[in-house]
């Protein structure tokens, strides 16, 4: 019997993370080709990256990160070709900015339905899995915006970092990109990240839910 209920436990967790999940990453991703074609590079419409079908942007140690830790995680890059902009240093800023500002705003939304759910509807079936997805999704993108300004490559805190950096230091600084993601994954599996960003997403959580 409790492993049938630990099977139909996973199952509902897994049905009120997917969602969220799914949409954190898709709009984070799309902001950053929609931004980026704004600023005149079509790299990420010539790939087929601006869609919002989910499963073009998932990365499986970013997912397998977020289903375990629940707040942090990364997607699939999309491509992004700075030389076809006319000021890549300074649009590459907006460029990374506006995955992050996508997720807040997505958590802002969520937070609004999990707020106007509850305060004017009866909690019954049909409403509880909705306001925990919502939930969720006020949590999800708070992490994944959070997560995504750690200075560290390929997040998108290291692309903000470099535009902000005299051509000098940017130069050595764009050096440490190919130890990046050895760097990110010691920095996430031995807590460190959690220890500095989870007060960080907590007091954005608590202010939305």
């Amino acid at each position: 019997m409790q492993y049938y209920m630990d099977i139909n436990n996973t199952i509902l967790q897994i049905i009120l993370l997917a969602p969220p999940i799914l949409l954190a990453v898709t709009v984070h991703e799309v902001a950053h080709g929609w931004v980026a074609e704004k600023f005149g590079d079509p790299t990420a419409r010539m790939s087929g990256r601006l869609t919002m079908n989910p499963f073009m942007h998932l990365d499986l140690m970013g997912t397998l990160v977020f289903v375990l830790t629940r707040m942090i995680g990364w997607a699939k890059p999309v491509p992004v070709n700075p030389y076809n902009m006319r000021n890549p240093r300074k649009d590459m800023i907006w460029v990374s900015l506006a995955g992050v500002a996508a997720n807040l705003i997505v958590a802002t939304l969520s937070s609004l339905v999990y707020h106007g759910l509850g305060a004017y509807s009866a909690i019954n079936a049909v409403t509880l899995p909705i306001l925990l997805i919502a939930r969720n999704s006020v949590m999800i993108n708070v992490g994944l915006a959070v997560f995504n300004l750690i200075p560290v490559p390929p997040l998108d805190g290291s692309k903000v970092l470099y535009g902000l950096l005299p051509p000098e230091l940017a130069a050595k600084y764009a050096e440490v990109e190919r130890y990046g993601f050895i760097i990110l994954i010691i920095l996430v599996f031995t807590d460190i990240i959690g220890k500095v960003l989870y007060p960080v997403i907590d007091f954005i959580i608590n202010l939305l839910i």
